[in-house]
C-alpha cells in the first residue's frame, strides 16, 4: 500500500514558486494533492476565487486561476 502511495505522490513539494491552476481544481491547497506531504509543510486551503490569485502563507508560493 505505501508503494501505491509513493507512485501516486512524486513530485516534490514547494520545488516551483508559481503554479497555474484552473478552476477544476478549485478548491485549491498548498501543497497540492499530487505533491509528497511527508517533507512539506501542513496543508492548507488558499482563497484564490475572488482575485485568481494566492500566496501559500508557509511556502511563499504563488497560485494563478488560469481560467
Amino acid at each position: 500500500m505505501a508503494a501505491a502511495a509513493a507512485a501516486v505522490s512524486t513530485k516534490m513539494p514547494n520545488t516551483q514558486k508559481t503554479y497555474e491552476v484552473s478552476r477544476a481544481d478549485l478548491p485549491v491547497s498548498c501543497p497540492l494533492p499530487d505533491m509528497m506531504l511527508w517533507n512539506s509543510h501542513p496543508k492548507v486551503y488558499l482563497p484564490i476565487e475572488a482575485t485568481g490569485k494566492a500566496k501559500c502563507p508557509y511556502c511563499g508560493a504563488d497560485f494563478v486561476l488560469v481560467n
